[in-house]
């Protein structure tokens, strides 16, 4: 087996946009592909199965295999559905693309609770339930596939997005442990951030630079981490417009002081610390 033909790959919020071309793609490639969508409008509110119907139809018009799944990825319970349909119509899931999410943008002196639970509930709770209902199929078969929806609005901030760019960072943290955790059982878990023309996106660029951005161009690189072949984990990547591009954490040489420093101490090698000439690629001290 190559690729990922015959693979069972669940999408979550594939009922348009990025989701959709994800799922297209996959089961153009061979893969047996759960198409989730709640089918809301883009803040979260509302439901439906027309989205996720629609993509099966077009995926299973071109001869493809696909079913639809409606639960939401908010709850642990939803999220146990989304997997469920996987095992109940394919008998296995051998990965997961966690790109399901609202938007409730506000500047943060504005932004409510419920704006900022609302949010994290979706992305982050969404893609940790997801992932989790899949975790013990993935080890007992010794493979599988992760594949988070980060964004640049966490990875270097977004005026108006406290509660994405936080949630959608949080999935970036998640990644960096599902890899360790996940090697020995062959699960590989990666992170990228699309750079596309979505309703998500629709008003938060301005027009032109989302014309050169469409959603297609993304597809194939979340595919190929979906592979057989890939052998990348822990990596996150931003994708648009034809271009892709590795992130990663850098940290500076820093200073390593002899004992306990004073607050004059630190204020004086302030340049030294935060001096990223000849940084080095960050690691965790702690293992």
């Amino acid at each position: 087996m190559s690729g990922v033909q015959d693979r069972v790959v669940v999408v979550t919020g594939a009922g348009g946009g990025l989701g959709r071309e994800y799922a297209l793609l996959l089961a153009r490639h061979g893969a047996r592909v759960v198409v989730n969508d709640l089918g809301g409008a883009r803040d979260g509110t509302g439901s439906g199965s027309a989205m996720a119907d629609a993509v099966v139809e077009e995926i299973r018009a071109a001869g493809g295999q696909a079913v639809a799944n409606h639960d939401s990825v908010a709850t642990e319970e939803g999220a146990a559905g989304v997997i469920g349909t996987a095992l109940k119509e394919y008998g296995a899931v051998h990965g997961v693309v966690n790109n399901a999410g609202i938007l409730r943008d506000s500047s943060f002196v504005k932004m409510t609770a419920d704006q900022w639970e609302a949010v994290v509930q979706v992305h982050l709770f969404g893609g940790f339930h997801v992932t989790r209902a899949a975790w013990p199929h993935f080890r007992e078969q010794g493979h599988g596939r992760v594949v988070m929806a980060t964004s640049t609005s966490g990875l270097y901030g977004n005026f108006g997005q406290a509660n994405y760019g936080a949630a959608k960072l949080g999935l970036v943290g998640l990644v960096n442990t599902l890899a360790v955790e996940g090697r020995k059982y062959n699960i590989l878990a990666n992170a990228v951030a699309p750079l596309a023309r979505t309703r998500m996106s629709e008003d938060v660029a301005p027009a032109e630079l989302l014309e050169r951005l469409p959603a297609e161009f993304v597809a194939p690189v979340v595919a190929h981490l979906l592979t057989d072949e890939c052998t990348d984990t822990g990596t996150v990547l931003v994708a648009g417009g034809g271009r892709v591009q590795r992130v990663a954490q850098f940290a500076s040489k820093g200073v390593t002081f002899a004992g306990t420093p004073t607050l004059q101490d630190v204020a004086d090698r302030w340049p030294d610390i935060t001096d990223m000439d000849a940084s080095e690629l960050g690691t965790n001290p702690l293992g």
